[in-house]
């Protein structure tokens, strides 16, 4: 009698270095879904940018699963013992999610299976360690980055080596697979279209791009990651998102170079993805909640329209706001220019980080809740191993550091292009006639500055003494 096996898809959309995948492909014949889970919490359900890469996504994995994909929409808990019972499934694979309602609804799922008779198995798909392995000494986990990684990771078991897609699977055949269409994840208005010119979709897409990077870019990434402009980045993350590659295999891509301080530092950047999911498994209500409960009492403000200027790039700081463009752009937005922006949303706007959280998981490709949450945490002071609140990123110096030729800022802010380097990053300070031969009308053709920076760095410092009182 065939055995036969159903591959849960989630957040591992590929077939190499897919334990699940393999599992099941050694264990009988295949049935591979993917549900559209829109049964989860409302403020779980992917973001708008998400859901597109989530389209174009799936529709590589069924080329990939040369049309095998069956695809549903609904609630797990009622689609997959449906699906059991009528086509005579025997076992159900999946790789681990660890998100908080996932885990809950993945307990339910196990259960629900047991009592059909139904063997269900998880595997670790998407982590180079899973949170419960790494803790300190005494048992608790880490709140503190370097130690984790330094002392917990790297002294803890290494990351398996990756496995290569199997050479053949043997098909369930599926006559209700549904499409990816009627899952809606599209726009009605194909305000994507343009994002997509700056990705290559999919598992060919993500190994395309790590590739490059370790061709092109890992040799000067320490330093050079700083710099918006120049290529020292990966920009793999929503590849690593949604599973089209594994963490082992960019860890395993990265230590097979000879060991360097860019090799060690782009994985300790794998190590800080590890560290926010640790967080965020021991943390349940990261995403919402203070991890520093003096921040409980800060006062932030209210000012929406402070909000919206830096939603659409209109602070009138050019760095800020190339930034924000970039993330209108393509759906992504370079490591340093995020911090800058964050820091200037809660230190220089006074405005909760929960706004900021909320606007990336709506925009960023690569909305990750454990990266988003902790990444937000951190910069505004009231997270674990947190950037101390005084420590207010200027978004002038910075923009002059780290873009000083000013090619990140002019490509995303055209209309003060032919401003001369002294005073791309504080047009205000530009004298009449300098602004005047660039065509360049403050108010105008581009903005003034909603805030001085100056003195909105004394108000979030006096708010931040306000919490310690």
């Amino acid at each position: 009698m065939t055995v036969k096996v159903i591959l849960w898809f989630r957040n591992d959309l590929r077939l190499s270095d897919n334990p699940a995948l393999v599992n099941a492909v050694q264990t009988g014949d295949v049935l591979p879904i993917y549900i559209y889970d829109n049964a989860h919490p409302h403020d779980a359900q992917p973001g708008a940018a998400s859901r597109v890469w989530l389209h174009y996504s799936l529709e590589k994995l069924n080329e990939s699963l040369d049309g095998h994909l069956a695809l549903f929409k609904g609630d797990p808990l009622e689609i997959i013992p449906n699906i059991v019972e009528q086509y005579g499934v025997s076992h159900v694979n999946w790789n681990r999610h660890y998100e908080p309602w996932a885990m809950r609804r993945d307990t339910i799922v196990k259960k629900r299976l047991k009592k059909l008779g139904v063997h269900a198995e998880s595997h670790n798909g998407s982590l180079l360690w899973e949170p419960q392995t790494i803790n300190k000494a005494d048992g608790t986990p880490y709140r503190v980055f370097t130690p984790f990684y330094r002392k917990g990771c790297l002294n803890a078991t290494e990351p398996r080596i990756p496995t290569a897609a199997p050479t053949s699977i043997k098909y369930v055949e599926h006559q209700q697979r549904g499409t990816i269409e009627s899952l809606g994840l599209l726009p009605r208005t194909p305000w994507h279209e343009p994002l997509l010119d700056h990705w290559e979709i999919g598992e060919r897409g993500a190994h395309k791009r790590l590739r490059s990077f370790i061709k092109n870019g890992i040799d000067r990434y320490k330093e050079g990651r700083n710099y918006p402009s120049k290529p020292y980045v990966s920009y793999i993350s929503p590849h690593l998102h949604f599973g089209e590659l594994s963490p082992n295999q960019a860890w395993h891509q990265a230590r097979g170079l000879p060991a360097d301080a860019n090799v060690d530092h782009f994985c300790s950047e794998l190590g800080w993805r590890e560290f926010s999911y640790n967080l965020l498994f021991h943390n349940p209500d990261l995403p919402t909640q203070n991890l520093q409960k003096k921040f409980d009492n800060f006062p932030w403000s209210t000012d929406l329209d402070l909000l919206k200027a830096w939603q659409q790039g209109r602070t009138g700081v050019p760095f800020v706001d190339a930034g924000m463009r970039q993330l209108w752009a393509t759906g992504t937005m370079h490591n340093r220019v995020r911090m800058v922006v964050g820091s200037f949303l809660v230190k220089n706007l006074l405005l909760d980080w929960r706004h900021g959280e909320r606007w990336f998981w709506d925009c960023l490709f690569d909305a990750d809740l454990a990266n988003n949450s902790a990444g937000w945490q951190w910069v505004a002071g009231c997270g674990a191993d947190a950037a101390p609140y005084f420590r207010i990123f200027n978004p002038v110096t910075q923009g002059q550091k780290f873009d000083g030729a000013g090619e990140f800022i002019r490509q995303y802010i055209p209309e003060i292009s032919d401003l001369p380097d002294k005073y791309l990053c504080n047009p205000w300070e530009a004298p009449e006639d300098v602004l005047e031969a660039a065509n360049v009308k403050l108010g105008k053709t581009y903005p003034k500055p909603v805030i001085d920076l100056s003195s909105s760095r004394s108000m979030a410092l006096e708010a931040f003494a306000s919490t310690k009182e």
